[in-house]
């Protein structure tokens, strides 16, 4: 008999939460270090994993920035991107929207001509070799100035058509949406479709932020939603996407345990919710890694998990026929 999970896998899905440099596998982060000849405070793969201990996203962020420092050479972006997509495949994803953090790179001096290269020619690879079809959201780091982010939006401004979208990410707490108006009225203008990481860390008052005057047609995270029932009525009348990430959620301390996520009831009150994957080697794991944690903490069944799939692609930022082709293949017996 076929198991739940095997039958999700089988299943064509979208990742709309999705951070390229948070794919960074240890051996290949031990790698680069050596071809690089980067200093790390580890000594082998254990060493790394060993750090995932988080008590918190800051914790988290500072593991990640040191190890997005392996990455300098077109190769090297490539074959992070490539690495992603063949594990996309392997989980029955024929669809990506990858967060990238051109700040990270820039700041340490890496040419924005150089990341781009090595994403562009993974993702035509993808496209042509594994079906799997993709787009780049351009992430802004809330931890620095919205002067930084504008200056980032003069960089990409010669690879704007490799670019679909800008979205908000790193550290939460302390950062509010109202901080990037500017920067997104911008981005708006200049054609960018938009989203934010809100309501993670933050509270229900981040994603009023970010809807109101960043004018988000996605919410990142989103979970805090739970605390104000006015803002949960609010994203179901909108019927406003929140990209969920449950492993990311329990190891960064938002939810002690699987099986006190909230996202079963999210998607009861009629909340337009997706799963997944966030981080996924520092998290514990990819896509279907989180639908099978789901399963064995919450009772996940198929139609939840169709459910959950179908709102991915309605989520997207697809075109329409392409989304009505990729939903027709979702019917269940």
């Amino acid at each position: 008999m076929t198991s739940l999970v095997d039958q999700v896998r089988a299943l064509p899905k979208a990742e709309l939460h999705l951070h390229i440099e948070g794919t960074l596998e240890p051996a290949m982060m031990m790698a680069l270090a050596r071809r690089h000849d980067v200093k790390l405070p580890y000594h082998s793969i254990e060493d790394v994993e060993a750090a995932y201990n988080f008590s918190d996203l800051q914790s988290f962020l500072d593991l990640y920035y040191l190890g997005a420092g392996v990455l300098r050479t077109e190769e090297d972006f490539h074959d992070l991107m490539m690495a992603y997509f063949q594990r996309a495949h392997e989980d029955g994803i024929v669809h990506a929207e990858i967060m990238f953090d051109p700040q990270t790179h820039t700041d340490r001096g890496i040419d924005f001509g150089v990341f781009m290269s090595g994403f562009s020619q993974a993702r035509r690879t993808a496209l042509e070799e594994l079906g799997i079809s993709s787009e780049l959201i351009m992430c802004f780091l809330r931890h620095l100035p919205e002067d930084r982010a504008l200056e980032t939006l003069d960089e990409a401004a010669p690879y704007r058509e490799q670019i679909l979208a800008v979205g908000l990410d790193s550290s939460e707490k302390g950062f509010p949406p109202v901080g990037f108006k500017r920067a997104f009225q911008r981005a708006a203008a200049e054609g960018y479709r938009l989203v934010a990481h809100a309501g993670e860390e933050g509270p229900p008052a981040y994603i009023e932020e970010a809807l109101d005057l960043l004018k988000v047609e996605r919410i990142d995270h989103g979970v805090r939603c739970l605390e104000e029932d006015r803002v949960v009525n609010r994203l179901v009348e909108l019927g406003m996407p929140l990209t969920v990430c449950p492993l990311s959620n329990i190891r960064l301390r938002v939810f002690d345990e699987m099986g006190d996520h909230p996202i079963l009831s999210m998607l009861e009150r009629g909340l337009k919710v997706c799963v997944n994957s966030d981080d996924p080697p520092y998290f514990g794991g990819y896509l279907m890694d989180n639908f099978s944690a789901l399963h064995d903490a919450l009772g996940l069944d198929l139609p939840q998990a169709r459910q959950l799939i179908v709102n991915s692609f309605e989520a997207s930022f697809l075109d329409d026929r392409i989304k009505r082709a990729h939903l027709s293949q979702l019917s269940l017996p």
